[in-house]
């Protein structure tokens, strides 16, 4: 069974989060308690093109990281939110070269770590993501450790490894209990493992806290649900829900053909 689509974006939009913080300079003088001028600028367009990433402009994103790293060429966040956009236009070479020496400057950035894993899963490289999410999360400081659980969860679902993937969708529900695509998550492990109650009781809290309209696969997960249950009504809802959104959609050919 494949990954859920309604699970993909929010992992990614969630990525580009913590830009702020800077690396202390090594050295004896009092600038270590503060940012130098070309630090500063180097942040300020960091954050400018984190901005402009999260619009979709990336060629807008590009030209403020040129500017930060022309400011401070070793400036750790710049290279890893380059690599960010690197990923968005399929340049999957510079990404990943991108991300490799923002942890080269900076290996306990867990922003870094947990971007890294996310470009390797969305890359066919699963089980080399889990390490950096395990590393991202093994930094006490990290402000939102409940993105990197749902992204290795995510990452552990496409890997086949279900049991692991159980496990970090929970340790995410423990940081934010109504982490909508954590829930989807169990909800479909749970069904896939023949717990049908579990799976519904996961599904409801799902749309319950889910912000957005469900997608043809969530619609697909609910319609099979319920048929498991024997609800015929409930059934029958989001079998008519998902044929008249999707028509063309493959899960509405999926349900149409009896699966």
């Amino acid at each position: 069974m494949r990954l859920l689509a309604h699970m993909t974006l929010p992992a990614v939009v969630l990525l580009v989060a913590g830009l702020g913080g800077c690396a202390t300079q090594p050295g004896n003088s009092s600038s270590q308690l503060s940012l130098t001028r070309s630090q500063a600028s180097a942040k300020v367009h960091t954050e400018l093109a984190a901005q402009y990433y999260e619009r979709a402009q990336l060629g807008i994103a590009l030209q403020e990281l040129n500017l930060a790293l022309q400011a401070e060429p070793n400036y750790a966040p710049a290279y890893n939110v380059r690599g960010l956009v690197h990923m968005a236009l399929r340049e999957d070479k510079e990404a990943d070269a991108d991300f490799r020496h923002s942890l080269q400057l900076d290996a306990n950035d867990s922003e870094a770590h947990n971007n890294y894993g996310w470009f390797l899963c969305q890359r066919g490289r699963e089980r080399e993501s889990a390490r950096h999410f395990l590393a991202a999360l093994k930094n006490p400081l990290y402000a939102t450790p409940g993105k990197a659980y749902l992204n290795a969860g995510v990452c552990s679902r496409k890997a086949g490894e279900l049991k692991d993937a159980e496990e970090f969708f929970q340790k995410a529900l423990l940081f934010q209990p109504d982490m909508p695509e954590a829930l989807i998550g169990l909800a479909d492990l749970s069904f896939a493992n023949g717990d049908y109650a579990g799976a519904k009781s996961y599904f409801t809290r799902f749309v319950q806290n889910t912000p957005t309209p469900l997608s043809a696969e969530n619609l697909w997960l609910a319609v099979r649900i319920e048929r498991r249950l024997g609800d015929k009504n409930a059934e029958d809802s989001y079998a008519l829900q998902l044929s008249k959104r999707f028509p063309d959609s493959r899960e509405t050919q999926l349900m149409l053909q009896g699966k």
